[in-house]
């Protein structure tokens, strides 16, 4: 007999297709199940589009008989109306048998609302079934629900030897990469999951970096570029038409094309600064890509919940611009080790 956590792994599995596409709502599938076989499935595909549940129940048209079926979902059904109406109503309008759920919405419009709706109307409820999992699945949506900020993933790349550009740029900028093909593509893979991408004016005077998904197929990132002084001239690519662009500065401007300009007090601490105002645009994740200062900075408040790091182990600069320090706390961080093809990808993750 197959148990209520192979439906919820399955739902995990079908909310893992939404990444990239459904931000700021979470990632959700759903399962509906009539004595053990799988009869529909669902997922959320994209922002302000049909919840997993609508979608699993619609795959059976408007006259199915629901009442000896079991519909498993990896989030509490929303009980509110948003983009689309409440999924709990809709459950409940079609007489399902037991509902199982993989944990709480944090969602305070929803948290625990959803399932106690449904438990008054008879349905059999079951909770916390692969409870972790699914909350890991979850984390950017929980770290934003629970911190009101958006969760930090910080990138960057490092030679054998810690470094992460040469002091001086060479003639040949290729003499100043550090990761492997293998590596880029991954990164742009990551680009088109999270919403949004970070980096400093050094950066882009460096490096002039498009900050899009060019190797891979995906969305590409809202651009967030720290200019205090608004230094760079609108020519540099992180302002082209591929994507919008935030721009956080001391100075007050009015928004031009795909750029908005937003004012913060440099004279406090900018990082608390850019998170509250992320939040308020509903900005659930964010890749940290540079440079050297930026990245310390997110590590010095400890406002982060992930490192990837690539190191080239056979490449050397023995000077140059040192890689950011993490300060690890043994005791509350997680190390994950895999080689991407000739560099070494470290994972830590802040717990």
């Amino acid at each position: 007999m197959k148990s209520d956590e192979h439906y919820i792994a399955r739902c995990n599995e079908l909310a893992l297709k939404g990444l990239g596409s459904v931000a700021p709502n979470p990632l959700v599938g759903c399962v509906i199940v009539l004595g053990e076989k799988i009869i529909s499935e669902g997922f959320h595909q994209k922002f302000g589009e049909a919840h997993a549940e609508v979608n699993a129940i619609n795959n059976l048209g408007k006259d199915f008989d629901f009442s000896n079926c079991t519909l498993y979902v990896n989030l509490e059904p929303c009980s509110h109306h948003g983009k689309t109406p409440p999924c709990a109503d809709l459950i409940i309008s079609k007489k399902f048998k037991k509902v199982a759920v993989g944990c709480l919405d944090p969602n305070p419009l929803v948290a625990g609302k959803g399932i106690e709706k449904i438990k008054n109307a008879g349905i059999e409820v079951i909770e916390n079934v692969l409870e972790y999992d699914c909350k890991e699945l979850n984390k950017r949506f929980f770290i934003f629900q629970e911190k009101k900020r958006p969760y930090i993933i910080l990138k960057w790349a490092q030679t054998a030897d810690g470094f992460i550009s040469k002091n001086n740029l060479p003639k040949n900028v290729e003499e100043n990469w550090i990761s492997g093909e293998e590596s880029k593509k991954l990164n742009h893979q990551w680009r088109a999951e999270e919403q949004a991408i970070m980096v400093g004016t050094n950066t882009v005077i460096s490096d002039d970096p498009q900050l899009t998904t060019r190797l891979v197929e995906g969305k590409n990132p809202l651009r967030i570029l720290i200019d205090k002084d608004l230094k760079l001239n609108l020519d540099y690519k992180i302002f082209n038409a591929s994507a919008e662009t935030i721009v956080f500065t001391t100075v007050e401007k009015e928004s031009e094309k795909n750029i908005k300009f937003i004012a913060i007090d440099f004279s406090k601490n900018i990082i608390p600064q850019f998170l509250q105002k992320l939040f308020e645009l509903n900005i659930t994740s964010v890749i940290v890509e540079g440079g050297a200062k930026l990245l310390q900075s997110f590590i010095d408040t400890n406002l982060w919940e992930e490192a990837r790091i690539f190191v080239n182990p056979n490449k050397k600069f023995e000077s140059g611009i040192a890689a950011p320090k993490l300060n690890l706390k043994t005791s509350s961080d997680e190390i994950n080790t895999i080689f991407i093809g000739n560099d070494l990808l470290f994972v830590h993750r802040n717990l």
